[in-house]
């Protein structure tokens, strides 16, 4: 496993993160609880320090929490979690006050459920679920977060960029007072490298991608007549012809750069972690042979720059969350 550094913070996080999304057992069916804490103890033992989580993943700060115990508390494992709005105010929410959204009691009542989920005294990265940027200079949250990083309830400050808008982030950024920011990030999704990635990298503030496999997309298993558990919500994002517009996608990547098929997700991998500006690509991970497929992406050597020019041109703008 090899470590970058996350934005100015001085630390170092793997370059593949766990995304506990997918062991919340809400959204993604199919996870244990026990498989799934096998699955965090067999990533930490391959070197992943970094676990991201919210607190709206279902039981997924449980989970973490009930590994980072079996671990005598986990000692130099990064936890990041996020606290969702007070009111619904999601990507296309605009509009909405920043006091209505994110007020300050809101913020501190989340974290301290947070930390009695997880076991813990300190969340390593607190970040907001939701943003839109003109709630910048609005709103009493940034007091909230300046007076938990005092009480030592959390280290450090982000927001996880809302989907598919990575623009959404650049005047937060541009003040100075994020630590770090979390944003879709992956072959077809391109975006985030225009503007966000070399904001973040001139103001010092680290990145974590997410959804670097598009949901499954970039893995080669989604093609037509694909089937999910019953209400698993990838039966949605998937829905119509989505599939067979994806498997297109995908076989069109497979034969341009020459891979077999079942080194799309890989490469997608390695994508994500091409360049500097991205500190770590978190990773959702069910099961053990998920973990120790993904954790050994670290060991394959970074695409080359006539890979990466390929790839450019699989740009793909859509957003499946609508």
């Amino acid at each position: 496993m090899r470590y970058r550094q996350l934005g100015r913070s001085g630390i170092s996080v793997s370059e593949i993160g766990y995304g506990a999304w997918g062991i919340g057992q809400n959204a993604w069916k199919g996870a244990t609880e026990a498989e799934s804490v096998r699955a965090l103890h067999r990533a930490i033992d391959l070197g992943v320090n970094l676990i991201d989580t919210a607190r709206g993943y279902g039981r997924s700060e449980h989970v973490i929490g009930r590994a980072l115990r079996e671990r005598a508390g986990g000692d130099g494992v990064f936890v990041a979690t996020k606290a969702g709005p007070k009111i619904p105010a999601g990507p296309d929410s605009r509009g909405i006050d920043p006091m209505d959204a994110y007020p300050g009691s809101h913020l501190r009542e989340s974290v301290e459920t947070s930390l009695a989920a997880l076991g813990l005294e300190r969340v390593d990265l607190l970040q907001l679920h939701v943003w839109h940027d003109e709630w910048t200079g609005r709103g009493d949250w940034l007091e909230t977060v300046e007076d938990l990083k005092r009480e030592g309830k959390i280290g450090l400050f982000g927001i996880s960029v809302n989907d598919h808008q990575p623009d959404n982030a650049l005047a937060l950024v541009r003040i100075g007072v994020l630590d770090t920011v979390q944003v879709i990030y992956n072959i077809f999704e391109q975006a985030p490298s225009d503007a966000l990635l070399p904001a973040c990298q001139e103001y010092g503030v680290g990145v974590i991608a997410r959804v670097a496999l598009d949901e499954g997309g970039l893995t080669g298993r989604i093609r037509p007549g694909v089937t999910f558990p019953e209400d698993d919500w990838r039966n949605w994002y998937f829905r119509d012809d989505r599939p067979a517009r994806v498997a297109r996608h995908v076989g069109a990547i497979v034969d341009d750069l020459g891979i077999a098929p079942d080194e799309i997700a890989e490469t997608a991998l390695r994508f994500a972690l091409a360049g500097t500006a991205v500190s770590s690509v978190i990773v959702g991970m069910r099961d053990i042979r998920n973990v120790e497929r993904n954790a050994a992406v670290g060991d394959q050597p970074p695409l080359t720059a006539k890979q990466l020019a390929v790839l450019a041109k699989h740009r793909w703008q859509r957003n499946f969350y609508t």
